[in-house]
């Protein structure tokens, strides 16, 4: 798989979803994965900026819509990831673009 590099070199943590569309639909059963250098069950999970899960799994399914975040020992803190539970939504893939990239939008409602 494909891991993001900082300026520094090291590797830094990163958030995942499945389905991978970006804004995430809680209707769509959303799974979020934390990724990094730490420890497999030192994933600290964060909800709307409020530590919310302190050594949770590296994977879980979502059931409250808000803006997650995770953070792995020695990678630091992830990108953050909006699950909404709205009627219609715009969304885009969640993977890297480049200028140029053709790109697919979903409208779903």
């Amino acid at each position: 798989g494909w891991c993001p590099v900082s300026p520094t070199g090291a590797q830094t943590t990163q958030l995942l979803v499945k389905p991978a569309w970006r804004p995430a639909v809680l209707w769509d059963r959303v799974t979020l994965t934390c990724q990094g250098l730490g420890t497999t069950g030192a994933t600290t999970w964060y909800k709307d900026e409020q530590r919310w899960w302190p050594m949770g799994p590296d994977i879980f399914r979502v059931t409250k819509s808000g803006t997650y975040t995770c953070d792995k020992p020695g990678s630091g803190l992830s990108p953050a990831m909006r699950v909404l539970n709205d009627w219609l939504v715009l969304q885009v893939p969640a993977r890297m673009l480049l200028e140029g990239d053709t790109m697919t939008l979903r409208c779903r409602v």
